[in-house]
């Protein structure tokens, strides 16, 4: 594979580095945008992480909750340690893969 850019940077004592313009244009990132380091059998790639988009429904309710607990601050309390107790308890065996396709209908 031809080289097209080839740019150095320096990593510092706290081990971050400057991403040069030319790489940063090329990925088509800039401040504030998310980077990915993939290592694999060919090596070291980096590539642009795409911003998840935000479900409106899920937005909404954060944002209730937000102003809620602005208005109502003494109803924000301590999740009780037995309740979390009793949830570990009834899901200690459960196995659930987060990234699984759900098969079926979902109520809610």
């Amino acid at each position: 594979m031809a080289i097209i850019v080839q740019e150095h940077s320096r990593i510092t004592a706290k081990g971050q580095t400057t991403v040069p313009k030319a790489v940063r244009q090329a990925l088509g990132v800039s401040y504030g945008d998310e980077i990915a380091f993939v290592v694999d059998a060919h090596g070291v790639s980096v590539r642009r992480v795409e911003a998840e988009a935000a479900d409106p429904v899920i937005e909404g309710f954060l944002g209730f909750l937000e102003q809620d607990m602005l208005r109502n601050p003494h109803n924000v309390a301590a999740f009780p340690s037995s309740l979390a107790e009793r949830m570990a308890a009834l899901t200690e065996h459960v196995r659930v893969d987060p990234d699984e396709e759900v098969d079926g209908p979902v109520a809610l």
